[in-house]
């Protein structure tokens, strides 16, 4: 990776966005959004912070994957929480 891009994020930073790119439903411009990072930035910072098999399984689960890239979705995220999280109890 990038010495400057490196400097630029804490460890935090980085373990929150190798958690993000993970996931299957938080898209690559989220991280963009989110943190600054491209696309082929992102790839490069989990390419120099992962085993290299762990890379390579990685790799093979988003590649082509529609939900890792905001154009190529069929749907619109409308909610940022499951629907049974908050439940209100009546009595």
């Amino acid at each position: 990776m990038s010495k400057s891009l490196q400097l630029n994020l804490s460890e935090e930073e980085v373990s929150r966005i190798v958690e993000m790119a993970w996931e299957d439903r938080t898209p690559f411009e989220a991280i963009e959004l989110q943190f600054g990072l491209n696309e082929s930035q992102t790839i490069e910072l989990m390419r120099s912070h992962m085993k290299a098999s762990s890379f390579r399984m990685w790799r093979e689960r988003v590649t082509g994957r529609k939900t890792k890239h905001l154009k190529l979705r069929g749907f619109q995220e409308t909610r940022a929480y499951a629907p049974a999280q908050y439940k209100i109890r009546r009595y």
